[in-house]
């Protein structure tokens, strides 16, 4: 398949062009795609050295609305397939191989992180687990760390989910809606790595997630 791997981007001067050359490596520069979510500092500028597609949003409109841009984008380009990862060095490309692999026969490839309850911060390791809980009691769907941003899909599958999500809460979509559906999907293990700093969700977050999972449940 026709891999593209999308890669949304908010004030990451200092570590998108480490993350494109060595996801270089593995995907060609033509099949990278970078979406600048409305950055404040050089982001874009430092993206389009390393010869890739920049995608820029002129506000930060959220996670979410950054990997639409990005797939519609890839799409358009003839994309069979779409890997989604983040921009700050927390997903290892080297991972890539094993996560496009792990897509042939199935509509998704989740990931989850490895040895996470001993890295990762006690507050989103907390949230991750009622989110995990709640994805499986209300879309009989049990996957490990739903929160998880490094993942891979299909067109067909990217196309059935009919994403919605602006902000976070697009990981959460993404699984709900996969058991939804019956999605065929597996789970890779992945490399854990931690940033000096605390971005993600935060309990806010995590409670609007459950509000909208339940909405999700009874959506059409």
């Amino acid at each position: 398949m026709e891999f593209y791997a999308i890669i949304p981007a908010h004030n990451e001067e200092k570590n998108i062009g480490l993350v494109v050359e060595r996801t270089k490596k593995l995907v060609n520069s033509k099949n990278i795609v970078v979406v600048d979510d409305g950055s404040r500092d050089g982001t874009a500028k430092e993206a389009e050295t390393h010869g890739v597609a920049v995608l820029k949003h002129m506000t930060n409109l959220g996670k979410g609305a950054a990997l639409r841009t990005g797939s519609q984008f890839a799409l358009g380009k003839g994309a069979e397939a779409l890997v989604f990862m983040d921009s700050d060095g927390q997903h290892d490309p080297e991972d890539l191989p094993r996560i496009m692999s792990a897509l042939e026969g199935n509509d998704l490839a989740f990931t989850y992180r490895e040895r996470k309850s001993e890295h990762m911060p006690l507050v989103k390791k907390f949230g991750n687990f009622f989110i995990d809980r709640v994805m499986k009691l209300l879309f009989s769907i049990s996957v490990t760390d739903t929160q998880c941003g490094y993942k891979a899909m299909t067109k067909a599958a990217y196309e059935k989910l009919s994403l919605m999500s602006d902000d976070y809460s697009i990981e959460s979509e993404i699984a709900a809606k996969a058991g939804k559906y019956r999605l065929k999907f597996t789970q890779v293990p992945i490399k854990t790595i931690y940033a000096d700093r605390y971005k993600g969700t935060t309990v806010f977050d995590g409670i609007s997630i459950v509000m909208k999972m339940l909405w999700w449940k009874i959506a059409r």
